[in-house]
């Protein structure tokens, strides 16, 4: 089914202005003729009749057919899934010193098992986001699943430690790219007007892993054995992979258009199949009472599809990254994110060194940033869908919240980062002052206090540069995100690997303080993506379609 058709301004007015000329000479389609118009009839200058048809003014169809409802389930379903990358990540932090004894290793090996995961976390998603892409969102779910759950099995039964560093890398390519794909399940049901709202539901259970992640693993570590922190992992992982069996359906808009589509049965998920049966039970009954051998044979055809799957380009992330406005967009953005991983991993040396909590307390000192990035996903997702409107009503453009409007000339990144930049500001805040804090052994409460602001501002801003990826990348959302992931997460991987020596070298204070000047540097590449964003999108049209025509000219020769 093709993509719903945008509006045009100009063919709407001209419509509408028809519409009216029409009905000044024509009432209920028989038409009331002026005494002027009469005498042209009686000449036979005129037809007796009038033309019966009007104009018709088309309404755009509505983005997607499903119900609010239906879509919150979806945006749900998805979200569930994307909770076990981060929570593969941070359950395992607490037993590394455990599994160094084990095995007769140094923490420094064990470590590397670490940073493995978070290289494979991002480059996996650059695959599997393009299959889902083109292939289907519940195949690179089933994929993705299938290994993550294997390779938990395989951790827990590691007999060595080449055995356990192998087995993580499948585990993070099982485990990263299910964030990938929750957001492309969300670009394929929901407007860029509504978009803004669904952020607290996609970011909750990303958000709540890294705080009861390593609450979890501690206390299977020391109570149950590092081993059950997999089981319980390959557990949590199948119960989601059968509940997404059963009724996550597909959303691809390459393969169900908007909904209204009846995929190829591979597609459809078991609940879906379960009430194929049973209307073709009722059907082959029905036959045998009204004793006609043509009815289940034509119902059966009539929704009978061929599986059909187009070319994957695996290297579809590269391609977007390497384009002017998401490169300069995604390399702030993973600055940016490198402070929460910054922040995430000097706390616990520096509460046990500087404050003498243990495992418990610094685990707990991770629920105020979690409950800012609560606030940050439910509220900054109203305020982006606000100014969305904003914008709308400032630009004349009409505001329907079912329907998505075309973003060719409209201001997306500025409707975006507006709610973004504050954040920002926030997060450099924040940053500047967590470092001293540190460093003077302020009050407990006060790091509360800095962790609830950072939590917020981080994600805030974070949130609105995912939006904005979904926004300006229609048909590649997965794509689009694996590209965001890479850049997050092999910054990410630098930023946790030096801020330890900074942090010994420069103290903690001028570490986070060297860390916020870089935020500050670099933050004028936000503002050209506001000024320039809409230019370098028709650039990036205007090549699409010279390309397009010089592929049809060839072909056509």
């Amino acid at each position: 089914m093709p993509e719903p058709s945008l509006n045009n301004d100009d063919d709407r007015n001209n419509g509408i202005l028809s519409l009216a000329a029409e009905e000044k000479s024509i009432e209920n389609g028989s038409g009331t003729l002026s005494p002027e118009n009469e005498k042209d009839v009686e000449n036979g200058t005129l037809p007796a009749e009038p033309p019966s048809e009007k104009p018709v003014v088309e309404a755009r169809p509505n983005y997607s057919v499903f119900t609010e409802w239906e879509k919150r389930g979806i945006v749900i379903g998805a979200a569930i899934g994307a909770f076990f990358s981060p929570l593969t990540a941070q359950i395992y932090l607490p037993a590394l010193t455990t599994i160094a004894t084990d095995f007769h290793v140094t923490v420094s090996q064990i470590n590397l098992t670490v940073t493995t995961y978070m290289i494979f976390q991002g480059l996996t998603p650059m695959f599997v986001g393009s299959l889902a892409d083109t292939a289907g969102r519940r195949p690179a779910y089933f994929i993705c699943f299938i290994i993550y759950i294997c390779a938990n099995i395989g951790c827990a039964l590691a007999p060595s430690y080449p055995a356990l560093l192998v087995l993580r890398m499948l585990q993070s390519a099982g485990s990263s790219t299910t964030v990938a794909l929750c957001q492309a399940v969300v670009a394929d049901c929901i407007t860029s007007a509504e978009r803004g709202h669904y952020v607290g539901y996609t970011s909750l259970p990303i958000l709540l892993a890294p705080a009861v992640g390593p609450i979890i693993g501690g206390v299977l570590s020391q109570y149950a054995g590092w081993r059950w922190i997999f089981w319980l992992l390959s557990i949590l992982a199948g119960i989601v992979l059968t509940i997404h069996a059963f009724f996550l359906p597909e959303t691809c808009r390459e393969i169900v258009g908007d909904g209204s589509i009846r995929p190829h049965p591979a597609y459809r998920t078991l609940w879906q199949l379960s009430k194929d049966a049973l209307r073709r039970r009722r059907e082959r009954r029905n036959q045998q009472l009204n004793g006609d051998p043509l009815a289940h044979t034509t119902s059966h055809a009539s929704t009978k599809r061929s599986l059909r799957i187009k070319k994957v380009n695996i290297l579809q992330s590269i391609i977007i990254l390497c384009e002017k406005e998401m490169f300069v967009l995604l390399s702030y953005g993973s600055i940016a994110f490198t402070g929460f991983y910054c922040v995430a991993t000097a706390m616990p040396t520096q509460l046990s060194e500087k404050y003498g909590f243990d495992q418990v307390k610094v685990g707990l000192m991770y629920l105020p940033m979690v409950g800012g990035s609560i606030i940050a996903a439910f509220i900054n997702g109203k305020l982006m869908n606000w100014n969305y409107r904003r914008h709308c009503k400032l630009l004349g453009v009409p505001y329907e919240r079912s329907k998505q409007q075309d973003l060719s000339d409209f201001p997306i990144e500025r409707a975006r980062l507006e709610i973004g930049v504050p954040m920002l500001c926030l997060t450099i805040a924040c940053i500047l002052g967590w470092g001293w804090v540190f460093q003077y052994r302020a009050h407990i409460a006060v790091l509360c206090v800095l962790l609830f602001l950072l939590g917020w501002a981080v994600v805030g801003f974070s949130n609105s540069i995912n939006v904005l990826l979904v926004d300006v990348n229609p048909g590649s959302a997965g794509a689009a995100t694996a590209s965001n992931n890479l850049t997050r997460c092999l910054v990410g991987a630098a930023a946790t690997a030096v801020i330890g020596p900074m942090i010994n070298g420069v103290g903690t204070g001028w570490s986070f303080t060297i860390l916020g000047l870089i935020y500050i540097a670099f933050s004028p590449m936000i503002f050209m993506v506001m000024k320039y964003g809409v230019k370098w999108r028709k650039e990036k049209q205007d090549r699409k379609l010279a390309k397009e025509q010089k592929k049809g000219a060839a072909t056509g020769k």
